[in-house]
């Protein structure tokens, strides 16, 4: 299908240019900033402890049976750590790749499915929404589902293309069974449930049924299950818990139920799409009115009609979930980016002048507005991390409305020079300028569109501020210094809280106590690996030869009061980590009495505090 000639070409020198300044952008700062709590945490610590256990059948978090989602991520991240060592950019590489990928991909099929232009704004579009660009820099599990999701969409639209080759739509559709394969790979049935859900009801709003033949259904069955069904055959048989869990109560129960705690009203993604896409929104409604009026394919199939039915019952069928997140509705992304990509070469430089300049007066507003996070801070977040945090949403701003204003002149220019030579040019001149004209339009796109993409990336590297301290890296040094003094079967305490981030910085599992947190099933099916209560941690506390503990700094200042002996080794406002006195020289005596059996060795430890 093509829609109304842009006149925009672009070689092949200039596409790649812009591909590479976009990576550039999109990879370099994935090291700048601390993993945050919980998902990044927790998934870079499921997937260190996958690559130093060797078990790449059963996930595994803080030592316990971890079947919340199942393993693809998992897989891709224990892989990063094994080629490029264990790091906060080596955790994030996967999920960086497939929001790269994804922008890549929208680019593709709006290129072959409609025309170059459509496919170069919609990759604009998506590369610059803060929604996408920022799932694509943490590690959730969110970003690879939706790639693979995309790539399930958007192979079915290339596939159905008319006058496509038997063997080439064979292919097509293949990859659409193998990508739905791999969501269901990175979380669950949605990455079946959802496509299958979506093709049913086009089919009846476009009484599109020949779509059926062109399916490949036995071949892409086969395709499907030869991918996912290993590791479900094999988990199973290594744990027979594993059925129940992942399919009744993750898979279902998550859903209808609000046992997660996750809830939120129903109109709760609204404005996650309305920041998500706030670049884009001025155009938001023409470019819905414009894909509607898009005729279907000669093969009857329709495009526009798919985007539209994947979008809305993906964002209905969250909306009216008991479990809410933020990243939840990602996968409807892709084909928002399409449609207004449709949209933005048919637009005039009147009204993109318009459409700009209103982002200049909103940019400059922001700035305004930033001014009051110097008044916010709370024991938890000192105000002095809000001071740091605004200097950078104050730089993100300033490079925003700087690119925006480049963006108004590069328009104005654009139109003016094509307004003062459209009257006196022959045919062959006129398309020259038409392709002038367009080239400059997507020229003005371009910097307006990397401007919100450098937005969000300073502003979102600034975030650190907090991060730092959420994180727990800071303690980390100090608490591996001290690890490594001792036997490599030191017990770590988690004594009444969670702490997502801090196993993978020490790289170091810890044993539950009295709260299971999320670990709930893991610690249910290996009992033996946690401790229930506080009172039953104090004995073992005392009976442990060398032990470490991390606790909240309340529950370090109840148990101090109670006299137990502690030796603080770091601490932060969060948490507080604690070595049992003594563990030092007990540990370095059994490391002395391995290497000279007999030899008594003495060493000083830290402080010991009760």
């Amino acid at each position: 299908m093509n829609d109304k000639p842009s006149g925009l070409t672009l070689n092949r020198t200039t596409v790649l240019l812009l591909v590479l300044t976009l990576a550039v952008i999109w990879f370099v700062p994935l090291g700048w900033r601390h993993l945050l709590p919980s998902d990044e945490g927790r998934y870079a610590e499921m997937a260190r402890e996958m690559f130093v256990t060797g078990d790449w059948i059963t996930p595994r978090y803080n030592g316990y049976k971890y079947f919340e989602k199942p393993p693809l991520q998992t897989w891709a991240n224990a892989l990063s750590f094994a080629w490029f060592g264990i790091g906060e950019w080596q955790a994030r590489l996967y999920t960086a790749l497939t929001g790269f990928a994804g922008v890549l991909l929208v680019g593709y099929t709006g290129a072959r499915v409609f025309n170059a232009a459509t496919g170069l704004f919609a990759a604009l579009v998506l590369a610059s929404a803060p929604y996408w660009n920022l799932m694509g820099h943490f590690n959730t599990l969110d970003m690879g589902l939706s790639f693979w999701m995309e790539l399930t969409l958007f192979s079915l639209l290339l596939a159905q293309r008319p006058g496509l080759a038997s063997r080439e739509q064979r292919l097509w559709m293949w990859v659409v069974w193998a990508s739905m394969a791999l969501a269901v790979l990175s979380k669950g049935l949605i990455g079946l449930i959802l496509p299958g859900a979506v093709l049913v009801l086009y089919t009846l709003i476009a009484r599109d049924w020949a779509i059926w033949k062109r399916l490949y259904l036995v071949s892409g069955l086969i395709v499907f299950f030869a991918i996912v069904t290993p590791w479900f055959v094999i988990v199973q048989d290594r744990n027979p818990e594993f059925f129940n869990f992942f399919f009744i109560v993750q898979q279902f129960r998550r859903y209808l139920t609000p046992e997660q705690n996750r809830p939120g009203p129903f109109y709760y993604f609204v404005p996650v799409l309305i920041v998500g896409f706030l670049p884009w929104l001025s155009v938001s409604v023409q470019s819905v009115r414009n894909a509607l009026r898009m005729p279907r394919q000669a093969n009857g199939f329709s495009p526009v009609t798919m985007l539209f039915v994947w979008t809305v019952f993906i964002f209905l069928f969250f909306s009216a979930s008991h479990s809410k997140l933020i990243s939840y509705t990602l996968p409807i992304a892709p084909p928002i980016a399409l449609v207004i990509g449709l949209y933005l070469p048919l637009v005039t430089r009147e009204q993109f002048h318009r459409h700009l300049t209103g982002y200049a007066v909103f940019l400059v507003a922001a700035g305004f507005g930033a001014v009051f996070l110097g008044h916010l801070g709370d024991k938890r977040n000192p105000n002095a991390l809000y001071l740091e945090f605004r200097v950078w949403v104050f730089a993100a701003l300033a490079v925003g409305l700087v690119l925006t204003l480049a963006a108004i002149w590069l328009n104005w220019r654009t139109r003016r020079a094509a307004n003062g030579s459209s009257g006196a040019l022959q045919a062959g001149a006129q398309n020259s300028v038409a392709r002038t004209s367009g080239a400059g339009l997507f020229g003005a796109a371009t910097i307006f569109g990397f401007g919100w993409l450098l937005l969000a990336v300073i502003a979102g590297t600034g975030h650190d501020a907090f991060g730092r301290l959420s994180s727990g890296a800071p303690l980390a040094p100090a608490v591996k210094a001290e690890l490594a003094k001792l036997p490599a079967d030191t017990p770590f305490y988690s004594v009444g809280v969670l702490d997502h981030t801090v196993p993978f910085y020490i790289g170091h599992a810890m044993i539950m106590v009295e709260h299971s947190d999320e670990l709930a099933f893991g610690v249910t099916v290996e009992p033996q690996k946690w401790v229930p209560t506080v009172p039953q941690w104090i004995e073992r506390w005392k009976a442990d030869r060398y032990a470490m503990a991390l606790m909240s700094p309340e529950r370090y200042e109840q148990l101090s009061a109670q006299h137990l002996p502690m030796t603080v080794v770091a601490r932060d406002a969060r948490r507080v980590i604690v070595e049992k006195p003594g563990s030092e020289q007990a540990g370095e005596q059994q490391q002395g009495a391995a290497a000279q059996p007999g030899a008594a060795q003495a060493a000083s430890g830290p402080q010991q505090t009760q």
